[in-house]
Order: structure tokens, then C-alpha cells, then sequence
């Protein structure tokens, strides 16, 4: 159950400053021009995946509807355009009366991607679309690439519990956003409580080293805890000997003690140590929770290693490698003139050096082989071939300027399950490769 499930409050800011400058100097000399209201098509897509990944997940896209949603000049918002003399009165008249009227459709949250997806598309009139261009680069951009990240650490934990643990190693925002996408790509609960509170994410935690060393010994620190939280609690095992922690923590616990963390050391090795020793001990049932720096890479290497938990931060949070999933926002297509019956009319950049676009109004299908497993991204701009379209990917999100296609967590998280199951199983590996599946234009 999440805030809003609860009735209490959620802070929701205007967002229209989370924008960059040349947003609103493109919409005033548009407005001047007599062009700001032609009809238009921009889409959200990357060129490429980051090195070596083999697919992108789609994650934020329930904070871009947000955001859309909040996109508002409020007077203090306005008041600082003015002061910076940032645009004319004209133009913000215009953004005092903004509110996006337009179309948006997309690859519905928690589905897979490849180089030249449309996973977005924003249609309206110029001024209003092109207003949004920053806004939801930064949220897909940022989200998606924690979600990739998350879901190839899922995919190595095999089955495995997953704790994302990342607040302290960045933003305190970009931390409830990245718990967020983590949960999309598989992880099963954060120790981020903000995150907990506005999207119902599982929280957990316990203790941390320091409240080992503010007592006197190991064995009191472990009595206070287990007489504050009760025998399930996780006990931190490494502070000082993690052997003499183990025993003493089940002298104090019990063979109901719920769990021993170990965050230092050789982990493969220790973590063989512990549940030997735990087993010994008669506290069979006892989980082992590794944590320290862990990527998918280190995650996949301790696969022989009795571990039920793996608790990841600084890694998760930071894309494992890949910050950034390189999306872009471009203009596809746009009226012939301003006239609202004028046709479209494909657009494209082509610049050299890898950058160009391809043009026009697209739709997506991923075509499945005689077995139902996916062997293509189809792209298009042309009618969609009757054997596509029951495998179309975009789904409408936002319709006259109105969300219709707000959605539960669980089911983002579900339908990536269900994505990525339904791709060739070298998708999961984590040897360098290309896209597990090619990008077919028509």
C-alpha cells in the first residue's frame, strides 16, 4: 500500500522548470514565426544500447505521466521567466494557459526495447510537445538504465531475494526513482523508506556497524537488537571475527535467528564458512544476506554460494556502468502547414557521425518465431502487415491531454517478467553482445 493508497499526501511540484532554456526560446520564436501550433510527432528512441548489453527496459513511464500531468507555470514559476527576462509577455501568456492536449503513446512500463524503438511518442501541437522534450529524457533516461541494470542482476541472482540499497550513493530523489525502477526490473524491496511510502515498495533494513560499535561488546549489541526486533531479525556478522559473531549471534538468537549479513571479505568463501558453521549450530533456517559492492558480475559468480539475499547499491544505482540509456526525443513529423487538415509530413535528421533519424509517424511489433519466442523488432510507418498486429507494442497513454493508463507497480514489474521471458534465452546472458534481437524497418 502506497501514500496515495493510504489517502495522505504526495508532494507533486510543478515541474515545468525541469526543462532546459532552449525548450522556451524554440516555443517563442515559434509563436513569433506562426508555426507553434502545426501539428507534430516527436518520438522517444536510443540509436544504440550501451556496449555489450543484448536489450533496454522501459521504466519511468508512470513518472512521465506524472510529470505531464504537473507540467505547469504557476506565478512563482513565471515570475522567475520574467526576472531573467528568459521570454517575452507574449510567450508567457502562452505558458500561463499551458496545458498539454495532446496524444502520447508508448511502450507500456516494464517491456523490453532495442536500438530504434519507438517507446515514445508525443503528438500535438508543436509549443505543447516540444515543452516536454527535457522532462521526459531525464525521467526515461535515468529510470531505465537503473532497470536494465536491475533486471540483468535479477536474471544472475536466479531466483534469489534482491535488496536495493543505493540512497546513500546518490541524489536523495534520484534514490526513490531508482528504487522505483529497480522494483520494475526485478528487485524485491529497498531499504529506501520515501520509497516505500509514495510507490508501496517493501522495505526492510536493520542494524549497520555502527550500532555494533556503540556497545561495549558484539554480544551486547546482538542482545539489544534481538530483544528490540525479535529472533527473525538480520544479525550483521563481520564488524570484528565473523566466526565468533556467528556463534555468538546464535547463542543469543537462537536456531530462530532469521538471518546473518556478511559485507566484507572473500564472500564466496566466507558465505560456504558461515552456513557450515550456522548448519552446526542447529540454526539450519537461518538466511545468509551478502552484500559490499556487488554488480550482476559478482552476483553471477556467487551463484554456487549458499546466499538467499543479495543486498546492491552503488552499482544499481549508477546504471551498473550505464547512467544513461542515450535516448532522444526528435521531431518525426509535422503538419504541412497550420492548418489542423494539413497532412504530415515526415521529418528527419540527417546529419552524419551516427546521428541521423529516421522519419515519420512509426508503430512497433515484435514478430515471434513457430515457437512464440521473439525474433524481431519490427518498425514501421507504413500500414502494419495483419500478421503484426496482434504484436503491436504501443499502447495508448495519454488521450486529449487526459492519463488513461495509469497502473499498479506489481504490473510493470509483472510485465517485464513476462518480456523477458518471451525472449531468446541468450538475452540473459552477460557475455558481450549485440541485441539479442535486430531492429527491422518497414
Amino acid at each position: 500500500m502506497n501514500a496515495a493508497d493510504l489517502g495522505l499526501p504526495v508532494d507533486v511540484p510543478s515541474t515545468a522548470l525541469f526543462t532546459d532554456q532552449y525548450e522556451l526560446t524554440m516555443l517563442q520564436a515559434a509563436l513569433r514565426a506562426g508555426t507553434a501550433d502545426r501539428r507534430s510527432v516527436f518520438e522517444v528512441f536510443t540509436r544504440r544500447l550501451p556496449e555489450g548489453r543484448r536489450y533496454g527496459v522501459l521504466a519511468g513511464v508512470g513518472r512521465v505521466l506524472d510529470a505531464v500531468e504537473n507540467f505547469r507555470f504557476d506565478p512563482a514559476v513565471l515570475g522567475f521567466l520574467r526576472e531573467r527576462g528568459i521570454v517575452d509577455e507574449p510567450t508567457l501568456e502562452w505558458l500561463a494557459r499551458y496545458r498539454f492536449s495532446g496524444d502520447i503513446w508508448g511502450y507500456p512500463e516494464g517491456e523490453v526495447y532495442f536500438p530504434g524503438s519507438p517507446v515514445l511518442r508525443v503528438e500535438g501541437s508543436f509549443a505543447e510537445c516540444v515543452l516536454l522534450e527535457t522532462v521526459i529524457l531525464s525521467i526515461l533516461n535515468h529510470d531505465s538504465a537503473i532497470a536494465a541494470a536491475a533486471s540483468r542482476m535479477s536474471a544472475a541472482a536466479g531466483g534469489r531475494r534482491l535488496i536495493e540499497m543505493g540512497a546513500r550513493r546518490t541524489h536523495e530523489l534520484a534514490a526513490v526513482a531508482a528504487s522505483r525502477a529497480a522494483y520494475v526490473g526485478g528487485f524485491d524491496s529497498t531499504s529506501d523508506l520515501a520509497a516505500g511510502f509514495r510507490y508501496g515498495i517493501p522495505t526492510v533494513g536493520t542494524s549497520a556497524h555502527a550500532f555494533t560499535l556503540l556497545h561495549d561488546s558484539e554480544r551486547d549489541a546482538f542482545r539489544a537488537q534481538v530483544e528490540t526486533l525479535g529472533r527473525g531479525t538480520t544479525l550483521l556478522v563481520d564488524t570484528y571475527d565473523v566466526a565468533e559473531a556467528v556463534r555468538t549471534a546464535v547463542e543469543i538468537a537462537g536456531p530462530e535467528l532469521g538471518a546473518v549479513r556478511i559485507d566484507s571479505g572473500d564472500l564466496l568463501l566466507v558465505a560456504h564458512r558461515v552456513r557450515a558453521q550456522l548448519d552446526e549450530l542447529g540454526a539450519r533456517g537461518t538466511r545468509i544476506v551478502v552484500t559490499s559492492d556487488l554488480d550482476e558480475y559478482a552476483i553471477a559468480s556467487l551463484a554456487a554460494a549458499p546466499v538467499d539475499a543479495y543486498g546492491v547499491g552503488t552499482q544499481l544505482v549508477t546504471g551498473s556502468g550505464h547512467p544513461t540509456c542515450s535516448m532522444v526525443y526528435k521531431l518525426v513529423a509535422r503538419a504541412a502547414s497550420a492548418d489542423l487538415k494539413a497532412p504530415l509530413v515526415p521529418v528527419a535528421k540527417k546529419s552524419v557521425g551516427g546521428k541521423a533519424s529516421v522519419g515519420g509517424r512509426k508503430w512497433a511489433a515484435r514478430r515471434p518465431d513457430a515457437d512464440g519466442v521473439a525474433e524481431a523488432e519490427v518498425v514501421g510507418t507504413g500500414p502494419v502487415p495483419p500478421e503484426l498486429a496482434d504484436h503491436q507494442l504501443l499502447v495508448e497513454l495519454v488521450k486529449g491531454g487526459d492519463v488513461v493508463a495509469r497502473e499498479p507497480l506489481e504490473a510493470a514489474r509483472s510485465r517485464h517478467i513476462a518480456a523477458l521471458g518471451a525472449l531468446p534465452m541468450s538475452a540473459i546472458q552477460l557475455s558481450r553482445g549485440e541485441p539479442v534481437l535486430p531492429t527491422e524497418y518497414l
